[in-house]
C-alpha cells in the first residue's frame, strides 16, 4: 500500500505525534509499504506524488526524540505563517491519492474528530475512529456522562469555564485532592494535582492555557492501569508506576521516568472485570479498530474508568505497543493490523 502517516499538528502533543510518527512510519516500510511522513501543520511543497514515498529499500528512516517539556506553538505559528488554517500545504492533495493516511496525531484536530470529517468529506480513508466517537472519547465530560449514564464508574468532576468564580461551591460540591486538566487535551498536558485550596488557581490557570474549558475531577487513590482494544479485544493489562509524581507529560514520554509493568499483577476477577469495561466503554463511545481506556483501582478492588484515548501513543515509551508485545504482537505488526483494519474492517466502522 501506499500511505501517508500524518502526524504533528497545530497541538501541544505535536512532539509527541511526530514521534509517534516516525515509529509508524518505519515499522510500516519495514512490512513493505510504500510510506510518507507527512506534519499536518506545516505541510509540503511537494507535489509529485510518487517522490515522496520511501520504502525498505530506502536508506531513508524517519526519527524524533521528544523534549522534556511542550512545544511553543506560538513560535511555530509564525515560523509556518499559515494563517487560519490547521492543514498545511497538500496535505489533502497527497491523501487522495493515497491508499491510505495512517494518523498518528494527538490532541485537537486529530482527536476531535475535525481531521476524520474533513476526510470523510474528501473520501479519504483513514486508521482508527470516525469522526463521532472521536468526538465522544475526546471531550471528556461528554464520555464521562455517559459512562455514568451506563453505570461504569468514574471519578466525580464538574467543569468550569474563564468566567467561574463560585470555589467555595465547587469544593463543598468534590473532595480534594483534585486533578485539574483542559477538558479536551490528552498526554497530561495542563494537567496538575491539587491538594488545597491554595494550589487551585495556579493549577485552573495552567490548565487555561491549553482550553478555556477545564475539568476538575476527584483525584482516586489507587493503582494506575491501563487496556489496549485491537479489533474487538482487550490486550494485556499494564500497570503505570511513575518513580516520582503522577503520570505527567515528562513522566509518560521519558525514557526511564515510570515503572511499567505488562501483564500487570492483578486478581483474576478483577482482571476480567477491568478489561470487559474496557470493550463496554470502547463500543459505548462508538470506538474504531483500536484504542486505550484508562484507569484507576482503588484500595477498596473499585475500578474507575478515566478516559479512552483513540489515538494512544505509538512512541518507543508508549502503553499500547507494550501491551501488543505481551500478546506476542510486535510493534511492526501492531502498526500493519492498524492499516490493514481500516481497508479490511471487522465491522462496521464510524
Amino acid at each position: 500500500m501506499k500511505i501517508i502517516v500524518i502526524a504533528g499538528g497545530l497541538s501541544p502533543e505535536r512532539d509527541v505525534s511526530l514521534s509517534s510518527g516516525s515509529q509508524i512510519a518505519n515499522a510500516l516500510m519495514d512490512m513493505g509499504h510504500k510510506v510518507c511522513l507527512i506534519d499536518l501543520y506545516i505541510g509540503t511543497d511537494t507535489v509529485h506524488f510518487d517522490d515522496i514515498f520511501h520504502d525498505s529499500k530506502s536508506e531513508k528512516k524517519y526519527a524524533y526524540s521528544i523534549p522534556a517539556h511542550e512545544p511553543d506553538l506560538e513560535q511555530l505559528k509564525k515560523e509556518v505563517d499559515n494563517e487560519n488554517s490547521f492543514i498545511g500545504k497538500n496535505v489533502i492533495e497527497l491523501c487522495k491519492k493515497a491508499d491510505l493516511a495512517f494518523l498518528a496525531l494527538h490532541g485537537d484536530i486529530g482527536e476531535n474528530g475535525k481531521l476524520q470529517a474533513i476526510f470523510d468529506s474528501f473520501g479519504i480513508l483513514y486508521t482508527g475512529t470516525g469522526y463521532i466517537g472521536s468526538l465522544l472519547a475526546m471531550d471528556k465530560d461528554l464520555s464521562k456522562l455517559l459512562m455514568r449514564q451506563n453505570q461504569i464508574l468514574t471519578p466525580h468532576w464538574k467543569i468550569i469555564n474563564s468566567d467561574f468564580e463560585n470555589t467555595d461551591t465547587l469544593m463543598n460540591q468534590l473532595k480534594l485532592p483534585y486533578v485539574i486538566k483542559p477538558c479536551s487535551c490528552g498526554s497530561s498536558v495542563g494537567v496538575s494535582i491539587v491538594r488545597s485550596k491554595e494550589e487551585f488557581f495556579s493549577a485552573i490557570n495552567y490548565a487555561m492555557k491549553y482550553e478555556s474549558t477545564v475539568m476538575v475531577e476527584e483525584m482516586i487513590e489507587g493503582r494506575e492501569f491501563s487496556i489496549g482494544v485491537l479489533e474487538g479485544e482487550a490486550l494485556p493489562i499494564i500497570e503505570i508506576i511513575p518513580h516520582e509524581g503522577f503520570f505527567d507529560y515528562e513522566n509518560k514520554y521519558q525514557a526511564g521516568m515510570t515503572q511499567e509493568i505488562c501483564p500487570a499483577v492483578l486478581s483474576e476477577e478483577v482482571a476480567k472485570k477491568m478489561k470487559n469495561t474496557a470493550l463496554q466503554v470502547h463500543a459505548l463511545l462508538r470506538l474504531g479498530s483500536y484504542s486505550r481506556i484508562d484507569f484507576i483501582v482503588d484500595n477498596d478492588h473499585n475500578i474507575f474508568c478515566l478516559e479512552a484515548n483513540t489515538l494512544p501513543g505509538m512512541t518507543p515509551t508508549s502503553l499500547l505497543p507494550q501491551e501488543a508485545e505481551a500478546a506476542g504482537i510486535s510493534y511492526t505488526d501492531l502498526c500493519d493490523r492498524i492499516a490493514k483494519a481500516a481497508l479490511y474492517p471487522k465491522c462496521v466502522q464510524n
